[in-house]
């Protein structure tokens, strides 16, 4: 649940770009807007990142290929802009 209040000064062409993107997608501005947020400084705090790489760090045994590991990175990535939208 959406909780905190953000205000902000943009240009008139910013907002005519993000009204057409809303109307063209079906979504509000206001989704947009939190998309480009998660999408530029991602989802995760930056304990949690560093945590994960520690985790990681840690790990021993048989690792994905390169190719695979790309391959859950993405669709994990559509799983969550999926659920944002």
């Amino acid at each position: 649940m959406l909780k905190e209040r953000l205000q902000l000064l943009i240009s008139a062409e910013q907002r005519k770009r993000l009204e057409d993107e809303a109307r063209r997608t079906g979504r509000s501005v206001g989704a947009l807007v939190r998309e480009a947020i998660d999408a530029q400084l991602g989802t995760a705090t930056r304990h949690e990142r560093l945590r994960a790489v520690e985790e990681i760090a840690a790990l021993r045994g048989v690792y994905l290929p390169l190719e695979e590991l790309e391959s859950v990175i993405a669709e994990e990535r559509e799983r969550a802009t999926a659920k944002s939208g």
